[in-house]
């Protein structure tokens, strides 16, 4: 073997051919690179044709060049290279309020009252239920919307003089000398349980106080020599004449519903005692003087009164040293009875106390300032939205929304104001007390006993609101209106079984 490389047959025939002549001229190429006929191939068609492996390295070397060069300007990285490819410059997306704690998947409820709810006898229902242990609200039909309540308002009127008064609030009856000699003044500031009948004898009041004890004290501490010729009548805790509301029906007196309203009067001013629903006159305060008067008289053994003693009213002018005075049951007592049986006068005599112990002048008119201050001061209500015309709810001018009542009736349930117990404890129940006693019948008498919710009926509205405690468990506070024109007394039904539909559902009650 050689360490030479060998030569080609086209090497060998170069070196054997004769060297060109000099001065002699080769023949032109034609413009392809063809070399003329018969004669020797130029250009790059020789170069072609001389060296085809080289021309085909360098043709596949250009077109990876071109190809290289496409990609670039595609913006399409080739082999190993890296294209720069131009991106537009995105847009933040503004930041999203994200929901504080773990997301809870709300439940599918499937049971509706919706027929129950739009039963013709209710007419126009605003209705709202809420459960107290979770406050979802399960069932709303314009229940933030403010309506008239009717006698619901008492739920409101008893917790505000809870609030404002305490439930061990005692009202005080006085009898001061006058400011002449022989003279006495009795003071009233709103106690309507006064009564007239003997010891022994009960009125619609249990342990209410008596005009006899009073007039044994007031016998037993006059010292003056002169016989006793006048009797002052004062009751103008608030304003004597603010007594009535225009919107008010003079029925609700004749029929034995509502005294007007007075701060001195005796037995709530019935012709009888001992009967709830029992006529009122047209001067409650006259006729307290006149069975005081004759409480006296009974008491006298001593020749103290004089024959004749005059009846006048007035304001009393020393008040430091009573010659005698009354009280009546701590008003848990009273709003226990005001609430079972709807007792529009003691209603009414609360909200004015509420008043004037919230250092207002316990009008009629305060009443808008005195109690949604007192539930708000309290218990947080908004006062927002809550029109109070009085205390009672016969007017049809107040209006409440069913939504303020249920929030009202969540902080009774939830203990965390003892003194709520009582409105929760005065609550009628159904099919057993106060003004549920004969309802919840027929098919919703299944919510018998579980019930408990103030009753209210005014000639434009029917209501029901209060706890119910459902057959799975749960404990809901409703409040519901029907309200309209001509409205008839089969509402109450018509509420019963809405009410009976809500125990049924329980936690399955749907808002549709």
């Amino acid at each position: 073997m050689t360490d030479e490389q060998p030569i080609s047959r086209r090497a060998a025939r170069e070196a054997a051919a004769p060297a060109p002549r000099r001065g002699s001229r080769s023949k032109p190429a034609n413009s392809d690179g063809e070399a003329p006929e018969g004669g020797e191939r130029r250009g790059l068609g020789a170069f072609f044709a001389k060296h085809p492996t080289g021309w085909l390295i360098g043709a596949i070397a250009v077109v990876f060049v071109l190809l290289g060069t496409g990609a670039v300007f595609a913006g399409v990285s080739v082999g190993s290279a890296q294209a720069v490819v131009p991106t537009a410059t995105p847009t933040p997306e503004p930041p999203r309020d994200v929901p504080e704690g773990d997301l809870v998947a709300s439940r599918l409820r499937t049971c509706s009252i919706a027929a129950q709810a739009t039963d013709p006898r209710l007419m126009a229902l605003s209705g709202y239920v809420v459960r107290v242990d979770t406050g979802e609200v399960l069932f709303d039909r314009a229940g933030t919307t403010p309506a008239r309540t009717a006698s619901v308002l008492k739920i409101l009127t008893a917790a505000a003089a809870l609030a404002a008064l305490g439930p061990d609030f005692q009202i005080t009856t006085s009898v001061y000398p006058g400011s002449q000699a022989g003279s006495l003044v009795l003071v009233g500031r709103g106690d309507a349980t006064l009564s007239r009948l003997p010891a022994g004898q009960e009125s619609v009041y249990k342990g209410a106080p008596k005009l006899s004890d009073l007039a044994a004290q007031v016998l037993a501490n006059y010292t003056a020599d002169a016989p006793i010729t006048s009797l002052v009548l004062d009751a103008t805790y608030w304003s004597a004449a603010d007594k009535w509301d225009p919107a008010w029906k003079r029925s609700e007196q004749t029929q034995g519903y509502h005294s007007e309203v007075t701060a001195l009067q005796v037995d709530g001013d019935r012709a009888n005692p001992a009967t709830q629903d029992s006529p009122r006159s047209t001067d409650p305060i006259g006729r307290a003087g006149q069975w005081f008067l004759e409480a006296l008289r009974a008491a006298d053994t001593e020749g103290e009164l004089a024959d004749e003693v005059t009846i006048t009213t007035g304001a009393a002018v020393n008040t430091s040293s009573p010659l005698g005075e009354v009280r009546s049951q701590p008003i848990r007592t009273i709003i226990d009875y005001m609430l079972k049986v709807s007792d529009n006068t003691m209603a009414e005599m609360l909200a004015r106390i509420t008043s004037k112990q919230s250092a207002l002048n316990g009008s009629a008119a305060s009443l808008q300032q005195a109690i949604p201050s007192a539930l708000f001061d309290k218990y947080a209500l908004p006062q927002t939205g809550l029109t109070i015309k009085d205390g009672s709810g016969l007017s049809e001018f107040n209006a409440v929304p069913p939504a303020a009542v249920t929030q009202l009736l969540v902080a009774m349930n939830s203990g965390s104001y003892p003194e709520l117990s009582v409105l929760r404890d005065g609550l009628p129940v159904a099919g057993q007390s106060g003004t549920l006693a004969g309802r919840f019948t027929g098919d919703n008498a299944v919510a018998r006993g579980k019930v408990f919710a103030k009753t209210g009926w005014i000639d434009t509205s029917y209501s029901l609101a209060g706890l119910v405690q459902n057959a799975d468990g749960t404990v809901f506070a409703f409040a519901f209106y029907a309200i309209g024109d001509g409205i008839q007394s089969n509402a109450r039904a018509a509420l019963d079984t809405l009410t009976a539909g809500v125990y049924n559902c329980g936690d399955n009650l749907s808002n549709n």
